[in-house]
């Protein structure tokens, strides 16, 4: 679905959709794509940068009627011990300077996990609610965007990731998010 992000001030929550806060969230939407949730005045105020960030979110999960601990934590419902290894070792990865795309191809990752391509395929889709290629996109942005924050020119943050050159990699983020690397970069540097 195409969408644009405008937003002057508040936060963006990036959530697994497999995780219980993804689940529950899943659950509220009901299948629309958009709800509006009744929050307490305080949440929509920025919060101080010093502030309990689960203290700051507690009306937020009040809302979905959840707990305030486990969202932190982000446990995911992925049942299949293959692909909870993969998923630890593309975190290790995402951690680092970059994500080595090249070493991710579905033809790959299903060779080192002894299943086919086909295979692999859909149990990730099935294991994660997500097929392997976007989920694989989502994780080279956050690769670029960490890179930008951490200094990187965009060119520098585009071949890091995996992409060709900056230009696919701002076409790519603004299809994604709605918004050009620069709006973004002035984004968090509010933040």
């Amino acid at each position: 679905m195409e969408h644009q992000l405008q937003i002057d001030e508040g936060w963006i929550l990036l959530v697994e959709p497999t995780s219980e806060l993804g689940l529950a969230l899943s659950e509220k939407l009901l299948g629309r794509p958009s709800t509006i949730l009744k929050l307490p005045i305080s949440i929509r105020h920025h919060a101080d940068p010093t502030d309990d960030f689960a203290a700051s979110l507690t009306p937020l999960f009040k809302a979905l009627g959840l707990s305030t601990a486990f969202p932190l934590i982000n446990v995911s419902k992925v049942e299949d011990h293959r692909i909870k290894a993969l998923l630890r070792e593309l975190d290790q990865c995402l951690g680092g300077e970059c994500i080595k795309p090249s070493n991710w191809r579905a033809s790959e990752v299903a060779d080192k996990l002894a299943l086919s391509e086909s295979r692999f395929l859909h149990l990730f889709s099935q294991e994660m609610g997500i097929p392997w290629r976007p989920y694989l996109l989502w994780c080279r942005m956050i690769c670029a965007v960490r890179a930008v924050l951490n200094g990187h020119s965009a060119t520098d943050a585009a071949h890091l990731a995996g992409f060709s050159d900056s230009a696919h990699l701002s076409r790519t983020f603004r299809k994604t998010f709605g918004m050009t690397m620069s709006q973004a970069k002035a984004i968090f540097r509010k933040g």
